[in-house]
């Protein structure tokens, strides 16, 4: 090619590169896609017996996806409750006793009155010289033996009542923690139904029916899918024109030249730079200096964790 033909294409040559040079830099960031993920453990031990999740279900928050056998725990609870059962019948009802008491009272209250009678008429009769003073002084003393009587028999009654009260309230002190003990049983019986703690869709499982369950260790992981967050890495300059709120136009690939955009949202910029720089560096080694950023974005069914997308801002 001569010099004069690359001067008539020089203006095609300079807006090819001009262009390749646009395709480059058309995004101002990329990254991949993530979701807020929930491992989901256990809160109970024991065998597996029960299990309805497999990766692809979709699960509502409060689900029961699962239960751990807890037949132990079933029979500890009864023992309480009949424990508690138990203890009623080993309490003591003073009534029948202070009810015959109360009798012998009133047979005492009976002579008492008899006597008091007696006496009046023997105290007359005396004042007639119809009777002698050691009559008069046997009622007396008579009359004083049933008054002592029936003081004895009143304070029997208080100490019977007492007696029982106190036997009664040493049998019903365990009352109170074995009604805990069961409340206890209970909730860890509760405890042994798998609940799914948040909506969102299986992306993996760890266990199968029949194995064995541990706190602590996950059963099955859930996200969320409707809304995923793109987190890519911006340069400081970027950063420095950032805010969170702001709205953002998200690509992601759809066939070799092309791209589905999304409308997203910024939600995070991290405070401080992903790589620590040197201590002493060059203006063009600060250009290396990125921040972590997270745009929200709402899935139209194409998203996947772990796709690359790019940002315009």
């Amino acid at each position: 090619m001569t010099q004069s033909q690359i001067m008539r294409y020089l203006p095609l040559i300079a807006i090819l590169c001009l262009s390749c040079r646009q395709g480059n830099e058309a995004f101002d960031a990329q990254g991949s896609f993530e979701a807020e993920e929930v491992l989901v453990s256990p809160e109970a031990s024991g065998r597996i017996v029960e299990w309805k999740v497999a990766e692809g279900d979709s699960l509502a928050a409060g689900d029961t996806v699962g239960r751990i056998e807890g037949r132990s725990l079933e029979l500890q609870r009864e023992q309480a409750e009949a424990s508690l059962r138990a203890l009623q019948e080993r309490t003591t009802d003073p009534a029948p006793q202070v009810a015959l008491l109360n009798d012998q009272l009133a047979v005492q209250q009976a002579q008492l009155d008899n006597l008091v009678r007696e006496l009046a008429r023997a105290e007359g009769l005396l004042k007639k010289d119809a009777a002698t003073g050691k009559q008069v002084d046997d009622l007396r003393f008579q009359l004083e033996s049933v008054r002592r009587q029936m003081a004895v028999t009143r304070q029997q009654v208080a100490v019977q009542r007492a007696l029982t009260a106190n036997q009664n309230r040493a049998a019903l002190s365990e009352t109170e923690p074995l009604r805990k003990r069961a409340e206890q049983l209970e909730d860890q019986l509760r405890r042994t139904g798998i609940v799914n703690p948040a909506a969102g869709v299986v992306i993996a499982t760890y266990t199968n029916i029949g194995e064995t369950a541990v706190p602590g260790r996950p059963l099955y992981k859930v996200a969320d899918l409707h809304e995923l967050t793109l987190r890519a890495y911006v340069t400081g300059d970027q950063a420095s024109t950032l805010s969170v709120g702001r709205k953002v136009k998200v690509f992601t690939d759809r066939g070799a030249d092309d791209y589905a955009e999304h409308a997203g949202t910024l939600t995070w910029i991290s405070p401080r730079a992903e790589f620590t720089p040197k201590t002493i560096q060059t203006k063009d080694e600060r250009a290396n200096l990125v921040y972590a950023v997270k745009v929200r974005v709402p899935n139209d069914g194409t998203l996947r964790i772990g796709m690359y997308g790019e940002i315009r801002f």
